[in-house]
Order: structure tokens, then C-alpha cells, then sequence
């Protein structure tokens, strides 16, 4: 199976190296989708070795993703793994989330950063089980991380799936997603980084509560 990564990046020049180079060790191929950046994390992902789609201007981490999932599509793959470019995932986990779909066992791999004894602040657990809440009632499918970047998605998904919310919401709605096509899931522990960096990068309380009512209005519209 063709393996590619999808990383939207943004202003992310001092840290998407790294990201990249990890990752291209466990992949086939990676794509970085710059939404929008006034730094050089463009340049700077191309010198790493990574194809780069560039947004005119920022869209949004669900527009990007979606970006990145349809120029991997057209780039051939079966398997597309997706991980934020702050340096809070660690690449060596993609064997791990990989595992149940060469395994056949799912469609779409949740990781999940509560799983392990990660040092996770307390304001993230928080916004988290919000996440996890807001996700149930809007989907009907409960998943320990609703929120969290870091997925896989098998062959039946990468045909499928299809993002129409921009911006954090979109994590939500993959798990809508699974319900309506009726994909495998699972879940496996990874562990995550944090610091202040991507802790400031983070979605604040009212970007939270926004986001919780768009998912939620989202869903009655639907």
C-alpha cells in the first residue's frame, strides 16, 4: 500500500523539518499544505523533501486537511496518514496507527493521547472531554480523542472522505463521517508533546465554545 502523509502547516518554518524528515521515514511520500503562511514554512518544507500545496491565504486546518487528502488522492494513495507540523506528534507512532489497516481490521485510526501516561495540562483535558461530549451528541459515536490530528485513513476512507467544515470543527466531523459511511475505527495510545509553543497554538476557551456550536448546528442542519 502507497503511504502518504498530510501535514497543514502554518507560520510552522522554525519546526516543519523535523516533522517532515520523521515522518518520511515511515511513509512513502509527504505533503505539506502551507495554509496561508508569512513565514518561510514553505521553502523550508520543499528543501526538506516534502511536496507542498500552498493556500493563498489561511483557510483553515479542515480546508487544509481536505487540501492535502485530495492532492494525496491524485498522488495515488491507499493509505493517508494525517499529524500536525508544531512537533506535538511524534512521527514514530505511524507503525503503531498503521497497523490496523494493513491488518484489515479498520477503515480509520484514531490516536488517542490519553491512552498513555502523557503529561497532558489540565485545560487540554478539559477542552478535550468537551470535544468528546460535543462530538457524541453530534454524531452518535463515542471516541476517547474526538479531537486530536493524528489519524490514518484506510482505503475505503480515502475514497470517501470528504471535509466540508474549515476549520478545528472538521475533527468532529471525520467522526461523522465514520458513522455515515460506516467505517471500521480504532484507536491507538501515541504519546504527544507539549509545550508552551503548542500549548499558545492551541484553540482558546472562546474559539472552544464556538466551535462546539458550530459542530452542534452543523449537525441539526444536516
Amino acid at each position: 500500500m502507497k503511504v502518504i502523509a498530510v501535514i497543514p502547516a502554518l507560520n510552522e518554518e522554525k519546526r516543519i523539518e523535523v516533522v517532515v524528515r520523521g515522518t518520511q521515514k515511515f511513509t512513502d511520500q509527504v505533503i505539506v499544505v502551507d495554509d496561508g503562511s508569512t513565514d518561510s514554512t514553505a521553502f523550508v518544507a520543499e528543501q526538506s523533501g516534502a511536496t507542498v500545496v500552498q493556500h493563498g491565504e489561511n483557510c483553515g486546518a479542515g480546508a487544509a486537511t481536505m487540501t492535502g487528502i485530495e492532492a494525496a488522492r491524485r498522488s495515488g494513495a491507499d493509505v493517508i496518514v494525517t499529524l500536525d507540523a508544531d512537533e506535538q506528534h511524534d512521527p514514530h507512532d505511524i507503525p503503531a496507527l498503521l497497523q490496523p489497516i494493513r491488518e484489515g481490521r479498520a477503515d480509520i485510526v484514531f490516536a488517542n493521547r490519553f491512552g498513555r501516561r502523557n503529561r497532558i495540562p489540565l485545560i487540554r483535558r478539559f477542552f478535550n472531554a468537551i470535544g468528546n461530549f460535543v462530538t457524541l451528541i453530534a454524531t452518535g459515536k463515542w471516541v476517547d480523542d474526538s479531537q486530536c490530528g493524528f489519524k490514518v485513513f484506510g482505503p475505503k476512507a480515502v475514497k470517501e472522505v470528504r471535509i466540508r467544515m474549515n476549520g478545528y470543527e472538521f475533527c468532529t466531523e471525520l467522526v461523522r463521517e465514520s458513522v455515515h459511511h460506516r467505517w471500521r475505527s480504532a484507536e491507538v495510545p501515541i504519546k504527544v508533546i507539549y509545550s508552551e509553543y503548542t500549548l499558545a497554538k492551541g484553540q482558546s476557551f472562546a474559539t472552544g465554545v464556538k466551535t462546539a456550536l458550530k459542530i452542534l448546528l452543523r449537525s441539526f442542519l444536516r
